[in-house]
């Protein structure tokens, strides 16, 4: 799709200037419509400035340049523009969770976490809370968070892996043919943030963007997390919609060949390695994947676990295919908290329920993962090895997450290339992406689509996304009945008056005490 030259999309008008032009001899034969888009860029000048601001002042000169070369030379101001409309600045957008680089990061992190009414849904009339709610759950986790994280080197590897698999994309695809294209990471809860990378986006001036979640598997406990924060910002952001921005977005791409062969090629790896060597027969191939609430399945028609039991059939009948038969699988869902239910079998009843039927050597893979990062470095590895040995189980290997692998990364970037003749307008109307889905797609999250169309497919089909279930540990009950009790004082202060139940006869002071003989220091 070409985008619209910077000419058409200035609103506004030139009738006052078309007189000027008039009375000026050497602009006789300019024709209305030339007039006309030469002086949008004039008039628009000062008004962008306005709303978009120095940030964006090397745009409007870039603006202006081209206007007075336009009043100069007509004909050539028409063949720049029509360049100008061929040539596409192509952009990838790579969405994760985000991770505290630092131990002294973990408390900030988790308060950016719990700060999410997604994450922590309070009643509407206790919302003025949501801040003070997760500064107490963040300082209450932090400790055990930060031990965690000591023991993985001090901070999550996150940032630094995903910035390496950005570079690792941007050559890849330039590869490709797009060599003017530019890849950008977006963090929902640390940096660097999504509002931080559509900072840069715009400075680019990109025009055709891939957003593509570094989640193999869809859910809308994580990608669509990110992509309810980019629908706001899309919906909001003026300069977006100067820019005229195309997008489209790669919603799950757990059925890419590139990513199935990896996959394969690293658990032949980890199965042939010193660690089973010994081993008295086959280990048992372990699929971990990161759980979700059973709710956000069975009520919210979340895909997830559908696209997670089809990515590991399809990654099993590649192991058979390049020579690993005869092994066993099995695949469970890790790193539950609370107290609701979550998609089972869970990763560490399996692995003792492994253990009581005498398995003695266990393959564990990261299917939902393609980084290192807490949850393989410190849940897996540790916790769960430890596990293992407790539960029987003698040996034990690990296969190592994707990160950069070559075929991963290409097989990616050829994802993007595909996708980019789909590209859709960030302002387009959530009814004619609603009409679109349900017309040309039985999916109930549309590949290679649009971030209106992706969310709008749950509302077209009824479906009711849940809100994120908030799961507490031990240490988070205390801290909650202190908030709970701090607002039953306030509702009842309120309800009293303003000495509320400190006012003389209210049942906590005397009768004939109070005022000033209560609070001494009024």
């Amino acid at each position: 799709m070409r985008t619209t030259s910077s000419s058409v999309r200035c609103s506004s008008s030139c009738s006052s200037s078309t007189s000027e032009f008039d009375r000026n001899h050497n602009h006789q034969k300019m024709n209305m419509k030339t007039r006309k888009n030469v002086m949008r860029f004039s008039q628009a000048r000062s008004q962008r400035n306005r709303s978009i601001g120095s940030e964006h002042a090397m745009i409007d000169r870039d603006e202006l340049e081209i206007g007075q070369s336009a009043q100069k030379n007509p004909s050539q101001w028409l063949q720049r523009a029509r360049e100008s409309r061929e040539s596409e600045r192509v952009g990838v957008l790579l969405l994760n969770l985000g991770g505290p680089e630092t131990l002294d990061d973990v408390e900030p992190f988790l308060y950016n976490l719990f700060r999410d009414p997604d994450i922590i849904r309070l009643p509407r009339q206790l919302q003025f809370l949501q801040t003070i709610v997760a500064s107490v759950i963040s300082k209450s986790r932090a400790p055990k968070s930060r031990k965690a994280y000591a023991s993985i080197g001090g901070g999550s590897p996150l940032r630094r892996i995903t910035n390496e698999q950005k570079n690792a994309l941007k050559a890849a695809i330039r590869r490709k043919g797009f060599e003017s294209c530019e890849c950008y990471v977006g963090m929902r809860y640390w940096k660097p943030f999504t509002e931080d990378a559509i900072e840069e986006i715009k400075r680019d001036r990109i025009t055709r963007l891939v957003v593509l979640p570094l989640y193999p598997q869809f859910s809308i406990s994580t990608s669509g997390s990110s992509l309810r924060l980019l629908e706001e910002i899309f919906r909001e952001d003026d300069v977006l919609k100067r820019l005229n921005m195309q997008h489209t977005v790669i919603p799950s791409w757990y059925s890419r060949p590139g990513y199935v062969r990896s996959m394969a090629k690293m658990i032949k790896k980890t199965l042939e390695s010193e660690a089973f060597v010994d081993a008295p027969e086959k280990p048992v191939v372990f699929f971990s994947a990161h759980g979700v609430p059973t709710s956000y399945v069975l009520e919210g028609g979340d895909p997830y676990k559908d696209e997670m039991e089809e990515c590991v059939k399809l990654i099993t009948d590649e192991l058979k295919m390049i020579g690993c038969e005869g092994y066993k699988h099995v695949l469970a869902y890790q790193s539950r908290v609370g107290p609701v239910e979550w998609l089972k079998p869970y990763t560490d009843d399996t692995i003792r329920a492994l253990g009581d039927q005498g398995t003695k050597a266990l393959c564990a893979v990261p299917v939902s993962f393609v980084s290192e990062h807490i949850e393989t470095l410190e849940e897996m590895d540790q916790e769960y090895r430890e596990l293992a040995e407790e539960s029987g189980i003698e040996y034990w290997g690990r296969v190592p997450a994707l990160d950069c692998d070559e075929i991963f990364i290409d097989d990616l970037a050829d994802a993007v290339v595909e996708a980019l003749p789909s590209s859709t307008t960030t302002t387009s109307q959530s009814q004619s992406s609603k009409n679109t889905t349900t017309s040309t797609t039985k999916e109930i999250v549309p590949s290679k689509t649009s971030v209106d169309e992706i969310l709008s497919a749950y509302d077209s089909k009824d479906l009711t996304i849940p809100t994120r279930e908030f799961t507490y540990e031990t240490d988070d009950v205390l801290p909650f009945i202190a908030v709970s009790a701090f607002c039953l004082f306030l509702g009842i202060q309120v309800r009293l008056g303003i000495e509320g139940i400190f006012a003389p006869g209210a049942g906590i002071v005397p009768d004939g005490l109070g005022g000033s003989d209560f609070f001494p220091f009024q």
